[in-house]
């Protein structure tokens, strides 16, 4: 006689969630969340003005991430006061509203990246996102967007980066599914960018040395895809050092260009080589290899590896302490949200609930400002179908998530704009046509499943023009000037402007449409409990509320 099942179980073993995976906690390979049996006791000692000790280890035996840490990123004036104080007594300084952040951020920083790991696992998630909301760079939230297209098409990408920039979203990132077509998706994303919104930050995430070539050329305005890993061996296996990461964001400085670092809890397991340390410890190093290098800020949040901390306990935690962390260093942070990991709709949104309540520099990077399948960063955790759910939420909560509510006509009449504008600047430089039929397509697009192909060959052809005759933002602008765009034109010129101020180099920094950088100099966080930090205003809170759909008195 066949075993009786309950229907109960039933019903639940075929809910989403079972879609997912889950694994129990296992030490050696390093799939532990937080406090790992095997993570450092922290400890330092300083000789002659040089840490010699650092959580257990004499500095003959550092490798070269701790070398790194101990001689750049930790204040030796300050750490023996820090690290003599309790885990517990760090953990409440983090939530007290009457411990000032100046304070906070100065003690952390003569912390050990043991230390600091210690401390986290003394907050639940609550009291992290408290430590968030108090420990962010810059007072304002904000977000940014993945502006992606399955066919790199052109169109499509500036029409949803037009749109995007008008939903809100201060930062616009692309990449490609065929590599040889990012110069004509940048060039795409900085139109549609600047027709949205002027003053939208732009970047076309690819290999290092490309990103920071089209950055020159004017064509995107900073860069984010430059990752730091927490074990030694995993950092090799990408032929860097902390050394050459650092040497490669003085790069972007100099030339004017916003840049971060990119790390994320998880990535060291996923590469076989956590050596047996706790997600989060590894992360720790990670951020204080970014705050050693002199970087403004860090994108980290498990990023891409998001499945890895979501599969074992206590994993979503860990990725809102390592958002904490890096805000605690004084650092900006892009806080993730942006791959999908969950086959549950209740696990993703608690997953952004943490970032988005607590408000981070940047709650996302990005959404996905597409359908998830034009998604190539592998699908986000939101999409462009979710906006609606999202605005909602805000509204629900008053919270402010860095976007707004639209109506169809502005978006409709946005990305037609956008798409008229490239296909001038096509025309003007001689590139495959753009035709009505397309513009027409994208004008009213959801995806690129909407949208004619286009003959590839040719636009790989005028993509490498792009870069082999040296044509540049300056080349843009003039294209759209003469063509009857000269609003968009002159967008891009302020942007350009920015790279000689250098006044969005700094931590945190976006830039309104009238060109004014807002960052942690001019719009610091100053919470210091109920009444004081980010508050939302009576005019935000009106353009949150007001979603198109709500029933009005007057229209009863």
């Amino acid at each position: 006689m066949a075993e009786k099942k309950s229907k109960r179980f039933e019903v639940l073993n075929n809910r989403p969630v079972h879609k997912d995976g889950f694994i129990a906690e296992w030490v050696d390979v390093g799939l532990y969340a937080m406090g790992s049996p095997k993570d450092p006791v922290p400890s330092i000692k300083i000789e002659n003005g040089k840490i010699t000790e650092m959580d257990g280890k004499k500095r003959d035996d550092f490798d070269m991430i701790e070398q790194f840490i101990a001689n750049y990123a930790i204040d030796i004036e300050i750490a023996p006061q820090a690290m003599a104080k309790s885990d517990l007594e760090l953990a409440k300084m983090l939530v007290d509203p009457n411990v000032s952040r100046n304070e906070v951020t100065k003690i952390f920083q003569g912390l050990t990246p043991a230390k600091i790991n210690n401390v986290m696992d003394c907050l639940n998630i609550v009291e992290i996102m408290m430590g968030i909301s108090k420990m962010r760079s810059r007072k304002t939230p904000a977000n940014q967007a993945h502006i992606t297209s399955a066919k790199d098409h052109p169109v499509q990408l500036a029409a949803d980066a037009a749109e995007g920039a008008l939903r809100g979203f201060v930062e616009l990132e692309t990449t490609v599914g065929v590599n040889r077509y990012a110069p004509l998706n940048a060039l795409s994303l900085l139109i549609g960018s600047q027709t949205g919104r002027p003053g939208v930050l732009t970047q076309c995430a690819l290999e290092e040395a490309f990103e920071l070539q089209i950055g020159m050329r004017g064509l995107t305005s900073y860069a984010e895809t430059v990752s730091v890993y927490g074990t030694e061996s995993v950092f090799i296996d990408g032929d860097d050092t902390p050394w050459s990461k650092a040497f490669l964001a003085s790069a972007y400085a100099s030339r004017g260009l916003k840049m971060r670092f990119t790390s994320g809890t998880g990535s060291e397991v996923q590469m076989g080589a956590a050596e047996g340390k706790s997600m989060l410890y590894l992360e720790t190093r990670c951020v204080m290899i970014t705050k050693g290098a002199g970087v403004q800020g860090l994108q980290n949040g498990s990023i891409s590896c998001i499945g890895v901390p979501g599969a074992v306990p206590s994993g979503l935690r860990a990725v809102a302490a390592e958002n904490l962390i890096t805000v605690t260093l004084d650092m900006e942070v892009a806080s993730g949200n942006d791959q999908t990991f969950s086959h549950s709709d209740l696990r993703r949104t608690a997953r952004t609930i943490p970032q988005l309540f607590s408000g981070t520099d940047l709650i996302f990077s990005g959404y996905s400002g597409v359908p998830n399948y034009d998604n190539m960063f592998a699908g986000s955790n939101w999409d462009i179908e979710d906006m609606d759910d999202y605005l909602a939420i805000q509204r629900d909560f008053k919270v402010d998530g860095g976007n707004k509510p639209v109506s169809e006509e502005e978006v409709v009449a946005v990305r037609n704009k956008a798409a008229r504008a490239l296909q001038a600047v096509y025309d003007a430089l001689g590139f495959p046509p753009i035709t009505d039929a397309e513009v027409e397509a994208a004008t009213y697009a959801n995806g690129s499943k909407d949208l004619p192909d286009r003959n590839v060959t040719e636009d790989l052809r005028a993509a490498e023009r792009l870069l082999n005759e040296g044509i540049n933002g300056i080349d843009i602008v003039k294209i759209l000037a003469q063509r009857g765009f000269r609003d968009i034109a002159e967008a891009i010129v302020m942007m350009m402007r920015q790279r000689v101020s250098g006044d969005y180099l700094q931590t945190s920094a976006w830039i309104d449409s009238d060109g004014t950088v807002y960052s942690a100099v001019n719009d610091p966080n100053d919470y210091q409990g109920p009444g004081t930090g980010y508050r939302i205003s009576e005019e935000r809170w009106k353009e949150i509320k007001e979603i198109p759909w709500a029933i009005r008195p007057e229209d009863v």
